[in-house]
């Protein structure tokens, strides 16, 4: 039979239980120095434990009777008992999120760690946890929720009541929540169909950028030049959009240079190999240089292609090649420089153009 006389056994138990909960928490910050679960459970679960290590003492000791023998002070009493009982649902349900969120962590650790070949397939399944596991914290969420109503004698009573409307309310749930639900599905659809994952290559709306973060509900594209731009997951299964990492990270730059008819094309495709061979952003494998069209305003057109690892890679090689294509054309051939040629009545008739 609780009493006010628990009191001092109340604060015993709260204070024994939280300096329990940051023993264990010592324990596990030492362990995790060599074993990765520990460090992410600390790193997680610290301030919910703590929270259900508080609720679970106060429930255990506290009880009606300790406010007074009163109606009043029971009745007081009644609805703290209650209120504890919710805060208790609450504690456990964030204590099992947070538990989830460090054990996908140490599985997603390994694959940030991935490189090469496999890495697509790492960025593949770092991508379907990240959106499984905000899923399964969403049905937890849900679970909990429910588990607080129906903490309420008034509302299970009324439990028969809704369950015969329950065709009707869930046709509107379901007709509001249809943009929220279509996204849900289409993050799932591009996570699993391998469309899209983490840190992939993509122009978008002439954008180019990395996937930054994919939600249930959109997705964070960063840009080159560090903006971020937001989409639906909708977007993009409605929408066409270039992946440039959808098969591997090697990508081919291109580079076009519009010059005279004048221009020693074998000289220069030397003189841009000898270039790539000193260049680290070239990966040593494909390369060319060609004469890819004639003009209607009289120049030639070169195209220079090159493979790099990486898109990024890709970009400053690009920049490079072109830098050092227009340099060398200035500084070795001026003749060969982009001209243009009009005939005039004089000219044409001293047989000339200029």
């Amino acid at each position: 039979m609780q009493s006010p006389a628990n009191w001092p056994i109340l604060v015993i138990s709260v204070i024994g239980s939280i300096i329990l909960v940051e023993l264990v928490r010592r324990f596990l910050n030492r362990v995790g120095r060599k074993w990765a679960l520990a460090r992410h459970l600390v790193e997680h679960c610290t301030r919910p434990a703590f929270l259900v290590a508080v609720v679970v003492a106060l429930n255990l000791v506290f009880g009606p009777g300790m406010l007074g023998p009163s109606p009043e002070q029971r009745a007081l009493a009644d609805t703290i008992d209650r209120g504890l009982g919710l805060v208790t649902i609450g504690a456990f349900t964030w204590v099992i999120i947070e538990a989830t969120y460090a054990l996908t962590d140490v599985v997603l650790d390994r694959l940030v760690l991935v490189e090469g070949e496999r890495n697509r397939r790492a960025r593949r399944i770092m991508t379907q946890i990240g959106l499984v596991r905000r899923i399964a914290a969403a049905v937890i969420i849900v679970v909990a929720l429910g588990a607080m109503l129906f903490s309420f004698p008034q509302v299970r009573a009324l439990g028969a009541g809704l369950l015969a409307s329950a065709g009707i309310a869930g046709a509107i749930v379901g007709i509001a929540a249809q943009p929220t639900i279509g996204n849900a599905l289409a993050g799932l659809q591009l996570a699993f169909s391998d469309a899209l994952r983490l840190d992939d290559v993509v122009v978008v709306e002439n954008e180019w950028g990395r996937i930054e973060e994919l939600t249930l509900t959109y997705v964070v594209l960063r840009l080159w030049d560090e903006r971020r731009l937001v989409l639906p997951v909708s977007y993009f299964t409605t929408n066409p959009f270039e992946n440039w990492t959808r098969h591997g990270s090697r990508v081919l730059a291109v580079v076009l240079l519009r010059v005279d008819w004048s221009v020693p094309t074998a000289k220069l495709r030397e003189a841009l190999y000898t270039f790539l061979q000193g260049n680290p952003l070239w990966d040593q494998k494909d390369w060319t240089l060609q004469v890819t069209d004639v003009l209607p305003n009289g120049l030639v057109e070169l195209r220079a292609l090159m493979s790099a690892a990486d898109s990024a890679s890709a970009w400053d090689l690009k920049c490079d090649v072109r830098e050092f294509l227009v340099d060398f054309v200035r500084d070795n051939y001026p003749e060969s420089l982009p001209r243009f040629r009009v005939e005039t009545p004089e000219s044409r008739a001293e047989g000339t153009v200029k």
